[in-house]
């Protein structure tokens, strides 16, 4: 690829590929992710340390109380994701994905650093929790924006035919920024020792935040612009009110809902489930030691993460709906029997036995999301596109993903049956699979870059076009 400048002569003629000026994609590549996964890991070491926040911010009385609590303060950060879309979605189709993508870097680096400095309950009362939620509004709008801005920008880089691998890398980036969370967790309490550690080594995991994200915002700086974007903002073709044109009539709006209920969704539960569920399941409902139990989770995270990639470059090949349709009726089907072996193996402890059958749902985890990246970048056109692929998400992700942890646990307190909380996932990645079986396109052999050529209407959805 030509490492001449998107902007110059050349990028805005009649006939330019956009790719001839294109950055050199691993530089793009390893730019994004590494500031997605620092921005995982800032918005996931919440709930990490969820069962420590707890003790610190909300006054004492009934644990269960102040742990649900504490899940609903970490579920307040998913629910604003959709305004954060919203917000940074506008920003990156008017302005452009770079800059959105830096803001949201900032906003969330502050916020997650600002937690490690925040006094607790005992200290300044109930002004510790309302600053702690006011915290996680910031983190959950931040995200909001992150995401899109990573894939959009990824994908304007790569060529026909490799989105899905190349997006796939992001995809990583959300388990990976997990994993360093209780990598860090661990690491940290070990040195500092186990009552240390609750009393303020706590702390030390979010105040790292202020150099992951300085490190970050340096690497990112140093990026240009999408070449696509350049090119449709030179031409003209950019959208002066990207909200109205991505949601302002039904049409567009059947789309939202058709990508909402038919791939977002479950791919939200099921990432949820297999990931963050599994913890709390394993900390909370089957006592297996904290230590543990992240050390289960954190080897099945890094067994798993290759296969974001290999799932990705899968649907380059055979389509992006067959996989995430694929892993969704899976964990559907399995996510009893594998949670009832998981309590089988939890006394005495088998911790081979736990990470495998964390690692199965690791896997069904990278189906629905390996390919989703590319999916949605496909769905809607350039001109719109960081705000119209970034609703959807994240009201998947915000809403069904986000609140999964406090359904599922009210769900287990409410009945008195450790498995209840299964029925939610199970029954959201089922109404997916329906849903996208029946009405999803798949539209991996269409080119996304004949779109900064087209001389057509480019307001109307890719998807709403099927």
């Amino acid at each position: 690829m030509s490492s001449s400048v998107p902007g110059s002569s050349t990028a805005g003629r009649a006939g330019a590929h956009p790719l001839d000026n294109a950055q050199g994609i691993w530089k793009v590549i390893t730019a994004s992710s590494v500031g997605t996964m620092i921005e995982w890991y800032d918005f996931y070491i919440f709930g990490s340390l969820a069962a420590i926040i707890s003790t610190q911010f909300f006054p004492g009385g009934s644990a269960t109380a102040a742990f649900l609590k504490t899940l609903a303060t970490f579920a307040v950060g998913f629910a604003v994701r959709p305004f954060g879309a919203l917000v940074f979605g506008r920003i990156g189709d008017l302005i452009g994905r770079k800059f959105a993508f830096l803001a949201t870097l900032l906003i969330m680096g502050g916020s997650t650093a600002a937690i490690g400095f925040l006094p607790g309950h005992d200290k300044i009362g109930i002004a510790a929790p309302i600053i702690l939620v006011i915290l996680r509004l910031l983190q959950g709008l931040a995200l909001g924006g992150e995401y899109g801005g990573a894939a959009v920008y990824v994908a304007e880089h790569a060529p026909d035919g490799r989105r899905g691998f190349y997006t796939s890398f992001i995809q990583t980036t959300a388990t990976l920024g997990l994993f360093m969370s209780l990598a860090v967790i661990l690491i940290v309490r070990g040195v500092v020792g186990e009552d240390a550690f609750k009393v303020w080594g706590w702390r030390i995991p979010f105040v790292l935040s202020l150099l992951l994200v300085g490190i970050s915002y340096y690497i990112r700086m140093r990026l240009r612009e999408s070449p696509l974007f350049t090119i449709l903002k030179e031409t003209g073709k950019t959208s002066q009110a990207p909200i109205q044109e991505s949601f302002g009539t039904w049409a567009r709006w059947k789309v939202f809902l058709v990508v909402l209920f038919g791939a977002t969704a479950g791919q939200a539960v099921v990432w949820y489930t297999g990931q963050f569920y599994a913890l709390l399941f394993l900390q909370t409902v089957l006592k297996v030691p904290l230590v543990t139990s992240y050390v289960v989770v954190a080897i099945a995270l890094v067994l798993g993460a290759p296969l974001f990639v290999f799932f990705g470059s899968l649907s380059d090949r055979i389509g992006r709906k067959k996989i995430m349709m694929a892993g969704n009726l899976l964990a559907a089907l399995l996510y009893v029997p594998i949670y009832h072996a998981m309590k089988y193996y939890s006394s005495p402890v088998n911790a081979v036995a736990l990470t495998a059958l964390v690692f199965v749902q690791v896997v069904f985890v990278t189906m629905v999301y390996g390919p989703i990246a590319a999916f949605l970048v496909e769905a809607f056109p350039a001109k719109i596109r960081y705000t119209s692929l970034s609703l959807p998400y994240h009201f998947g992700n915000g809403w069904f993903g986000g609140f999964l942890p406090i359904i599922a646990t009210s769900l287990v307190a409410r009945t008195g049956n450790i498995y209840a909380g299964l029925a939610f996932p199970i029954v959201v990645a089922l109404i997916t699979f329906v849903v996208g079986s029946i009405m999803l396109r798949d539209q991996h052999n269409e080119s996304i870059w004949a779109e900064v050529h087209d001389t057509g209407n480019p307001t109307v959805s890719r998807a709403a076009r099927a």
